[in-house]
């Protein structure tokens, strides 16, 4: 695949240094870092170690445009890490959230639970399908395959499948899955589920002050492999505070999870199990996600789905419906990264197809990539050097940002 010179002339409303970055990348391989401000080569320096280009990808189609974030982990002052809407089941504008956390660019991030229209009276948490890790914190796992939200998964792929940056500031693909416990004195059982917005069939999920007001309702609906199956009837829930079980209902509810407290929700054997448990009786819940890949832990991690691993496209990947699409590449052993959106301004709503996503991210010298979000999602953001705020630098599909759960935040300082 060859990208193509964008030649800037449309009219648009972007700040003057950001349009001077209409750029040819024509195969080039991640750069270095530039002084903020600088052109380096056809592109326009952000943030010491940050790069922002705009490329013209041709596509069976129709040319694709793509805004394109290029990060040097090697550069000290700069780290990646989760955009977030201030809890689990929260979404915000990714400008929105930028500007909160202070973060000089992003896009985008996970899939997420955006509509309830099988389970009426069921409200949409706006939660994320896969794992998250936020400043090196668990923040949720991933839910069922069959309750996500988004295009098929890639053969062989899961919902446990994770874009990140561990502690040594290296990119990777990896998978994290939920290990986890609940364990009173008379018995240990398997935790399901953690801040997820669907619970595997029979298990028990914890809900901590991380999940935000949302009602878990919506975690004892469909199961492990129909989303839009009927909600539980058998369910449960048991509020833990330091320790010890101060409360339970026969339903999920809503409602803040205070600091030092944990609620517990089953469905069917999980349910079953927690009814077991009185008022004052103590109870212990351990939790953590174990990486498949890396011995290293995760700073910042959230999900998605592979698209190239070793240089080469993961078999089975989708060449025939094209779309508007958030990407992330990866090169020189995780210490290059390349964050892509595709534009969705009328011209360029064909968009590409997932197979031509790996193709356009392999021709800009990644190695390794992978998806989230796309469409109405699909949002790419920076700050001109000196702003106050960030800037939208796409357009996306809707006309305006579509509030999401989690994004990939660019952060510049000491």
């Amino acid at each position: 695949m060859t990208l193509r010179r964008k030649r800037c002339g449309r009219t648009t409303s972007r700040p003057a240094a950001l349009l001077a970055a209409c750029v040819a990348l024509a195969g080039a391989a991640l750069t270095g870092a530039a002084p903020a401000g600088a052109v380096t080569g056809g592109g326009t320096g952000i943030a010491p170690g940050v790069v922002y280009e705009e490329v013209d990808v041709p596509a069976a189609g129709g040319v694709a445009h793509a805004h394109v974030l290029r990060i040097d982990l090697r550069d000290p002052h700069v780290h990646l890490g989760l955009l977030t809407a201030g809890a689990v089941a929260a979404r915000a504008p990714v400008s929105r959230m930028a500007d909160a956390q202070g973060a000089v660019a992003g896009v985008n991030g996970d899939f997420f639970n955006i509509t309830e229209s099988r389970h009426p009276g069921v409200e949409a948490t706006g939660a994320a399908v896969g794992p998250a890790i936020a400043a090196g914190r668990v923040l949720k796992g991933a839910v069922p395959a069959g309750q996500r939200f988004g295009p098929a998964l890639p053969p062989g792929t899961t919902t446990e499948e994770v874009f990140g940056v561990g502690t040594d500031r290296r990119a990777r693909l990896d998978r994290l899955a939920l290990k986890g416990s609940v364990r009173t004195p008379e018995g240990r059982l398997r935790l399901g589920g953690l801040n997820q917005y669907a619970l595997p069939v029979g298990s028990v999920g914890a809900f901590t002050a991380d999940w935000g007001g949302v009602s878990r309702v919506r975690a004892t609906c469909g199961t492990d492999t129909d989303r839009a199956a009927p909600c539980s009837t058998d369910t449960y829930e048991v509020t833990v505070r330091h320790g010890r079980v101060v409360a339970s209902a026969g339903t999920p509810g809503s409602g803040a999870v205070a600091p030092g407290t944990t609620v517990l929700v089953g469905r069917e054997a999980g349910a079953q199990w927690l009814r077991k448990l009185a008022v004052g009786e103590r109870v212990f819940v351990r939790y953590g996600l174990v990486t498949a890949a890396s011995r290293v832990p995760y700073r910042f991690a959230l999900g998605g789905y592979p698209l190239l691993t070793g240089g080469r496209p993961l078999p089975g990947l989708d060449d025939t419906v094209p779309a508007v699409r958030t990407a992330v590449g990866i090169a020189e052993q995780g210490r290059r990264v390349l964050l892509l959106a595709l534009d969705g301004a009328p011209q360029y709503r064909g968009g590409l197809t997932v197979a031509e996503v790996a193709a356009a991210l392999r021709s800009l010298g990644s190695v390794d990539a992978f998806s989230l979000d796309g469409g109405g999602s699909t949002t790419l953001v920076a700050r001109e050097p000196g702003a106050s705020a960030v800037t939208v630098l796409n357009h996306p599909t809707g006309g305006a940002e579509r509030p999401v759960p989690n994004g990939v935040g660019v952060f510049s300082g000491p």
